[in-house]
């Protein structure tokens, strides 16, 4: 059963890994002052490939539930997400993003009933503070809507994972993996169209280069992964895995660009990782349900299907 874990732990961390290197293809081949337009080609042709790949539609309830979910997990994040990379220097939005475990284990504890610990919220800390030493510059220009743009990232993304949790879908991983991505491509459009206008009519090779890595490989790959551990691991923990994307982002800068990596660096990358280990070793506790109040309240019972399906 542990080595079961493991094996899905490591697997699923290959998607925060992956997205580690969206700072580095955003700033190195995307257009400039497109974020959304990245947004849409990342989401949009991998969900559509998805579904023409399974051949496979939404059902019943599963047709607002894939909306709900591509907007969570898909389209509002990825928006964020592009917003506060062109916006933030890299560092801050990381710092800004590193909160994500936090959010999703308060809103475990609020809505699935898991118990908030001790020792979740010091791993959080702990990886906000590695974070901060790993990729934080003295100096570094804020910018009020990027950082809120990196927050609303976090908490969006926290929402997500949540109710991903609660909503199982029983059809194929790859099925529900394109429902979400193509909802979610599908609300940025209009977004993108009133915001930034029509797009470019011409694309360098490098910028073709860097839609197609973050489409396939940044997409339709890494969801796939990302929501086939989700299935498996407790949301709390899923989150955890989130702090590598910063790890992956510096090494990147490191390897690729010859930036300088310092003995602060490497101890923030030690305690980002310590963190991670120490969220993981604890297994997830079940309180009880937690009160609505008067009246129905929000519709959060599991689906009457095995997480596995």
């Amino acid at each position: 059963m542990l080595s079961n874990r493991l094996a899905v732990l490591l697997t699923t961390a290959l998607a925060p890994a992956v997205w580690g290197t969206t700072y580095l293809v955003t700033t190195e081949l995307l257009p400039p002052h497109r974020p959304l337009l990245a947004a849409v080609i990342r989401c949009l042709p991998a969900g559509l490939l998805l579904i023409a790949l399974t051949r496979t539609l939404p059902k019943g309830d599963w047709w607002w539930r894939a909306l709900v979910l591509g907007a969570l997990n898909i389209g509002a994040f990825q928006a964020l997400l592009f917003i506060a990379a062109y916006r933030l220097p890299g560092g801050i939005a990381a710092t800004v993003g590193a909160v994500q475990p936090l959010v999703t284990a308060g809103l475990s504890a609020a809505l699935l009933g898991d118990r908030l610990t001790l020792r979740t919220v010091l791993s959080g800390i702990a990886g906000v503070a590695g974070v901060s030493l790993l990729v934080l510059r003295a100096g570094a220009r804020l910018d009020a809507a990027g950082v809120a743009a990196a927050l609303g990232g976090a908490v969006v993304m926290a929402f997500g994972v949540v109710f991903s949790k609660r909503w199982v879908s029983p059809a194929p991983l790859l099925a529900t993996t394109g429902w979400q991505l193509t909802a979610g491509g599908l609300l940025l459009v209009p977004a993108t169209l009133l915001s930034e206008g029509a797009p470019p009519t011409h694309y360098t090779a490098d910028n073709l280069l860097g839609y197609a890595y973050l489409c396939l490989i940044g997409a339709a790959l890494t969801y796939a992964v990302w929501f086939r551990g989700l299935r498996s691991l407790p949301p709390t923990s899923l989150s955890f895995l989130s702090l590598l994307s910063p790890v992956v982002a510096t090494l990147a800068g490191w390897l690729v660009l010859g930036q300088d990596l310092s003995p602060l660096q490497a101890l923030g990358a030690l305690v980002v990782l310590g963190s991670l280990i120490v969220a993981q070793t604890q297994r997830p506790h079940r309180a009880a349900p937690p009160s609505t109040g008067p009246g129905p309240g929000p519709d959060l019972r599991p689906d009457p299907v095995r997480e596995n399906a």
